[in-house]
């Protein structure tokens, strides 16, 4: 269990990175890099298939967006492959790796 003062830091460190990953556009770039990936993966279609159950199942009038979000999200989550979960974040761990303030700050 982490204390409020390392909570506070792993804060900074997420924002730190993700101002770094905008200001060089690389945050746009991981995302499309994530979305093909995904793609590629058969994941979309997946989604795709597991909405159109969830509908059929309850019916198209019985269905709000709310709901279907709900349950869709955690089974999309979990259905993300590995190998895409492992490429995206080795690409933001080089990309840290290689930042400087990121080295100064943090003697990485």
């Amino acid at each position: 269990m982490s204390t409020p003062a390392q909570a506070a830091e792993l804060i900074k460190r997420k924002q730190l990175i993700e101002e770094k990953l905008e200001k060089t556009g690389k945050r746009v770039e991981y995302e499309e890099l994530f979305k093909k990936r995904l793609i590629d993966s058969g994941w979309k279609d997946d989604m795709k298939r597991i909405c159109m159950d969830v509908i059929k199942s309850k019916g198209i009038e019985n269905v709000r967006v709310e709901e279907l979000t709900e349950e869709l999200v955690p089974k999309g989550k979990a259905l993300i492959p590995e190998s895409v979960k492992s490429e995206l974040l080795e690409k933001i761990q080089a990309f840290i790796e290689n930042d400087p303030d990121y080295k100064r700050l943090y003697d990485f």
